[in-house]
């Protein structure tokens, strides 16, 4: 065996269980196990988690067992099916509690409650016990009973912004989220960060505690622009005025530029060899150049479409532009820079076979990520998690498995 093959987790020996599905639960329960967390994943008997019904599916064939959202959100966890709200079932929920450090649930806010799973009557059973309850808008408030889809929380945190748009749009035209589920990452990110912080803190408290995640309090707290240009003036920030730049056509594709600051431009305007034009006493300043972008903007789109991306991207960065080239996921996935770090590793399934997945941002020399296992099949490790370690015969397994509660 190699090094790597041998070496644990840094969160080995940390065991977590996930009652969560989609996205940012899952992706909570994702990063502590890639840190080295044993995670056992609960799913609903027959239907389990949503994302197994969502793509992409390889040759676009809905199956169950080769969702790639759910591949990826769900790597080195185990899985057990399991329906809370039955007697059983609930029995089996506070007994696999009662032995673990961290729960992650994503219910309505009072569900838990109503099934006797909240954190008063599980912390009861476990002192120990930390319980990240992740949900729109958190556990308290007005707001705490809405439920809200990934677009509704972007309009409400700040973040449909000109920020977050690839083509910086005109006054008066509607803001846009960003695309896929980058808010559900980032609640599942902020989430994860709070589980090894209360972990930290048991250290010094000797117990565990609740930890409330509002998914809309994570997204505001993630706004670098303008929330915080909110606290300027008592009125919304204005998107009048729009900066050179933005998304250029390219001879193979687009890239990004973003130049609001004078230095920026003289670099451009080096970029472009110093054409005349570039001159003019009104283009001098930001509030200039953003007065006259219908007469600017043409002539820069114009340049950069004689490049290719690569091309432009060395010639920006050779006269220090901020400009990017916008990459496909093929793109990315052949690029040498993450190819050359390992940052893809190709993982067995025994429904989806072999794929490639995107591993960690990050690279532990002592505790290095492995991919232990592949993301689990519907029930899989039923018996190992009720009979082995909770002491169920098989026989009652497949009692309750014809009950409908596994």
């Amino acid at each position: 065996m190699t090094r790597q093959e041998t070496t644990e987790g840094a969160l080995a020996g940390i065991r977590a269980l996930e009652y969560c599905d989609m996205v940012a639960g899952p992706y909570c329960g994702k990063l502590l196990a890639d840190l080295g967390a044993e995670v056992i994943k609960i799913e609903e008997p027959s239907a389990g988690d949503r994302a197994r019904r969502r793509g992409p599916f390889p040759n676009d064939i809905p199956h169950p067992e080769k969702s790639g959202l759910f591949l990826y959100l769900n790597t080195n966890k185990l899985g057990i099916t399991l329906d809370a709200s039955t007697a059983t079932g609930k029995d089996i929920f506070r007994r696999l509690a009662k032995e673990v450090d961290v729960l992650i649930e994503d219910r309505p806010p009072g569900e838990m409650a109503e099934l006797g799973l909240d954190y008063e009557s599980l912390s009861a059973l476990n002192p120990q016990l930390i319980m990240v309850s992740i949900t729109p808008f958190g556990q308290t408030g007005p707001y705490r009973d809405y439920n809200c889809h990934t677009l509704n929380l972007h309009h409400c945190s700040g973040h449909s912004t000109q920020f977050f748009m690839a083509q910086y749009f005109d006054p008066g035209k509607a803001p846009m989220p960003p695309g896929g589920y980058v808010g559900e990452y980032d609640s599942g990110l902020n989430s994860a960060i709070a589980v090894l912080g209360a972990l930290f803190g048991r250290f010094a408290i000797g117990e565990g505690q609740y930890v409330d995640i509002s998914k809309q309090e994570t997204l505001v707290s993630l706004e670098r622009v303008d929330v915080s240009r909110f606290a300027d003036g008592p009125s919304a920030p204005s998107r009048v005025g729009r900066p050179v730049g933005g998304l250029l056509t390219c001879k193979d594709g687009y890239a990004m530029l973003v130049m609001p600051q004078d230095h920026q431009w003289e670099g451009l305007v080096k970029a472009m060899g110093t054409p005349e034009w570039t001159q003019a006493e009104d283009y001098a300043t930001e509030m200039g150049r953003a007065e006259h972008i219908d007469e600017i903007q043409p002539r820069v789109e114009e340049w950069a479409s004689q490049f290719t991306k690569d091309e432009l991207y060395h010639l920006a960065q050779k006269n220090n532009v901020p400009l990017g080239p916008v990459h496909s996921p093929a793109d990315v996935f052949n690029w040498q820079q993450p190819q050359q770090r390992g940052f893809f590793a190709e993982i067995d399934h025994p429904q989806a076979g072999k794929l490639s997945y995107p591993t960690v941002s990050y690279k532990l020399s002592e505790t290095p990520w492995q991919a232990r296992r592949a993301a689990p099949l519907l029930g899989e490790h039923n018996e190992e998690i009720l009979c082995r370690r909770l002491g169920y015969s098989r026989q009652e397994l497949a009692r309750m498995a014809g009950a409908g509660v596994v």
